[in-house]
């Protein structure tokens, strides 16, 4: 799929597939070339299967899934480990048995107020956080050891466009989304309509800025975008706060508003999620009212 084509509807397919070579970059684009290189299929993922049986489209399917009562808001990964994320406290399990093995939490009435989304990076768990549902809406990273939990830092945004909800590192730039809302937490003669995504430079400096198209804001259904990733196609992979979807977008040609792509089933309801760097294909996410971690693989023709 090129750049200035037609964005598809819900459930159809995108012609190149996710893992496509446009926007190749860095440690990305060499995943992406890899796949490219055998048509497209999955690498070194035999349990791969066929698309949803019932409609012959793209989906997320479920892998496996692990209980973990902090698996509130999101779910960040790395080589060995997924880290379950609510509000004030953070929980560390192995990918492989899912035992946990370190944890955090925050004061109640401490500065840490509603963490969301992560990456890992660098042996450093960086997560969105906002006062949510407070207003005026102040938004910060708050940047914890990978290892131990242990808080490390923190980059304030104070006032600024939104409820920071997640965060990525992408084509050598920081992209986080400020989140805006109806009702509770939303500010007076805003919406969802408002929420925004911004990209920074390493100094975060802002660089650029993208608006979310009608479709997707209707989608949020008086919420906003919880979560979000950039996957190795160069194809932003976002979700709305409760919806078992993942809806794909791109960055547009000309103008303000990011494209659609597709919008593709999953085994989740909204929330934070992340892809497994290390397993090209397979998403985590949760299901926030069962709280449960949720690995899926996205499986296409």
């Amino acid at each position: 799929m090129q750049r200035g084509a037609t964005p598809i509807g819900r459930g159809a397919r995108c012609a190149c597939g996710p893992w496509g070579v446009r926007g190749v970059r860095g440690v990305r684009g060499i995943w992406a070339l890899a796949l490219v290189s055998i048509g497209c299929h999955w690498a070194g993922l035999p349990a791969v299967s066929a698309p949803d049986p019932a409609t012959g489209s793209p989906r997320f399917r479920e892998i496996r899934r692990h209980s973990a009562p902090a698996a509130t808001q999101a779910v960040a990964v790395d080589g060995a480990h997924f880290y379950a994320i609510a509000s004030q406290s953070i929980e560390k399990y192995e990918k492989s048995g899912g035992a946990r093995v370190a944890s955090w939490a925050g004061p109640a009435s401490g500065p840490i107020v509603h963490l969301n989304s992560g990456i890992v990076l660098d042996g450093a768990l960086y997560c969105a956080h906002s006062n949510f549902p407070g207003i005026p809406m102040l938004s910060s990273i708050e940047i914890f050891d990978a290892e131990t939990l242990e808080h490390r830092g923190s980059h304030s945004f104070g006032i600024f466009g939104g409820s920071a909800t997640w965060i990525d590192r992408w084509d050598d730039h920081w992209w986080v989304a400020f989140a805006h809302y109806q009702g509770r937490g939303g500010e007076p003669g805003k919406g969802p309509s408002w929420t925004t995504l911004v990209k920074f430079d390493a100094q975060w400096r802002r660089v650029a800025g993208f608006a979310y198209p009608s479709p997707v804001v209707a989608g949020f259904a008086g919420r906003s975008n919880s979560g979000g990733a950039w996957g190795a196609d160069g194809l932003l992979y976002i979700t709305g706060h409760d919806a078992a979807e993942v809806t794909v977008l791109r960055l547009p040609v000309a103008g303000s508003f990011l494209e659609v792509v597709e919008i593709l089933p999953a085994p989740i309801e909204g929330q934070g999620i992340a892809w497994d760097r290390h397993r090209p294909g397979v998403l985590y996410g949760l299901v926030k009212r069962t709280r449960e971690v949720v690995v899926s693989i996205l499986d296409r023709p």
